[in-house]
């Protein structure tokens, strides 16, 4: 493959996976413009408690799907089409005993699990509507998720784009539709967010139901070698959503008992622009990965070397632009979601905004370096990075930053753990280069 050939596939895949992961990131950030507007601060708080609910179900998805379809890439890179339909149909299935037990969640547990994420008074309520449907969406979620990763890595990345892209602007409209003319409240936002995966696999349907898809449903026996090998190489994906709910439960609490529902309320605004700007790191991740595994299948070392060099320059200059974005605009940017014009709220938001994406251009190289010792079958090392950016670091990191030093620990503990876990992310690729780039068969 020519240095050239290679330029344009990345350019493709990663361009069309970043618009993806940005329009799958704006289900939430529609809904919090839209509750911020019409239902203010409480509105505002419940939906920051209900989010990481959403994270888990979109985790979920990514685990199945990024697993599945990396080792589905790989096989199919080495002619091994039945193993690669085998794959798919184990992806499927547990998909769909997953989605049995968020809905079975959603039914029956809803407010229980509002009270364990912290709601009450005013926000339990709100907090209870919108997990309740949200989970009961998940088998929507869950198997568009699957879709989109192997559509992608069936060499159709524009229908994968196209699909997240019309679900989200989907979930735009009717946002606004369901909250405002409607009425409909809290439960208006979270339906539009449960329709736009619907319209995602309807999208794809041309793809998936036609003659040419690389992927088939066969009649095979359940192999626990298989299921095993499909989470494996997804828990990278699982776990950095995980990271996303675990900081938000943590912060949440922590942030509680420092300033209450209007410091909550705050953060709620950066958690979410969070979202959006992660998702960036993730679209480059998951663009470079059906590349990755096709070089990796096929012994192409030149190629891994290149895909990952490409990948870290785009996110570390993206991160400076983002930095310089809501260094110079944190005051219009928390006004944006402030419509009480609460002066306590914009000065928080408006401090977390410059402190907590100090962490952008870490999380970056972490993203994806996780996505891409998966992508090469380096389970280990990818799930080593994954855990400890999602939990053993910015657990106790937050916890005795925020005792030490208030707010300020709270909004700088994110990116002092990014560090860290950057420092050992990069040692560990040092550390595999020859397991990593084998002698190649093409360069």
């Amino acid at each position: 493959m020519t240095t050239q050939t290679l330029r344009q596939d990345f350019g493709r895949y990663v361009s069309l996976s970043v618009l993806g992961m940005i329009a799958v990131s704006c289900y939430i950030l529609a809904d919090t413009f839209f509750v911020a507007q019409g239902l203010g601060t409480t509105g505002l708080a419940a939906l920051n408690l209900a989010i990481p609910v959403y994270n888990v179900i979109h985790g979920t998805g990514l685990l199945l799907g990024m697993g599945g379809a990396t080792k589905f890439s790989i096989l199919k890179s080495q002619g091994a089409h039945r193993r690669a339909d085998s794959v798919f149909t184990h992806t499927l299935g547990m998909a769909a005993a997953a989605a049995a037990v968020f809905a079975l969640a959603g039914a029956l547990g809803a407010p229980q699990l509002a009270a364990l994420l912290g709601a009450d008074g005013e926000t339990a309520a709100m907090t209870g509507t919108y997990l309740r449907v949200l989970l009961l969406f998940a088998p929507a979620f869950l198997c568009n998720d699957v879709l989109v990763c192997f559509v992608r890595n069936d060499g159709a990345p524009q229908l994968a784009m196209a699909a997240t892209l019309s679900g989200s602007l989907a979930n735009v409209v009717m946002d606004w539709f369901f909250i405002f003319p409607c009425g409909m409240g809290i439960f208006g936002a979270v339906l539009a967010t449960g329709f736009s995966p619907v319209i995602g696999v309807i999208v794809q349907s041309p793809h998936w139901l036609g003659r040419r898809r690389g992927f088939h449903l066969r009649q095979v026996r359940p192999r626990l070698r298989t299921a095993g090998q499909v989470l494996a190489l997804g828990v990278p994906s699982l776990l950095d959503q995980l990271s996303g709910a675990v900081v938000m439960i943590t912060f949440n609490t922590l942030i509680l008992g420092l300033t209450g529902n209007t410091g909550v309320a705050a953060y709620g605004v950066v958690a979410n622009l969070s979202l959006v700007v992660l998702s960036v790191y993730t679209g480059i991740a998951q663009g470079i990965q059906p590349l990755v595994s096709r070089a990796w299948g096929q012994g192409q070392r030149a190629a891994l070397q290149r895909l990952l060099r490409y990948a870290l320059g785009t996110a570390l200059v993206f991160s400076a632009a983002l930095y310089l974005v809501f260094f110079l605009g944190a005051g219009p940017i928390a006004g944006v979601f402030n419509s009480e014009q609460d002066p306590a709220m914009q000065a928080i938001a408006c401090q977390g905004l410059r402190l907590y994406f100090l962490a952008a251009p870490f999380a970056g190289v972490n993203i994806i370096l996780a996505v891409y010792f998966a992508s090469v079958e380096q389970a280990v090392p990818a799930q080593a990075v994954s855990l400890l950016r999602g939990i053993l670091v910015i657990l106790p990191m937050a916890v005795a930053l925020a005792a030490a030093f208030g707010m300020v620990g709270v909004w700088v503990a994110f990116p002092v753990s990014e560090a860290l876990v950057a420092l050992v992310a990069w040692a560990l690729l040092r550390r595999c280069r020859r397991t990593l780039y084998p002698a190649s068969r093409e360069s």
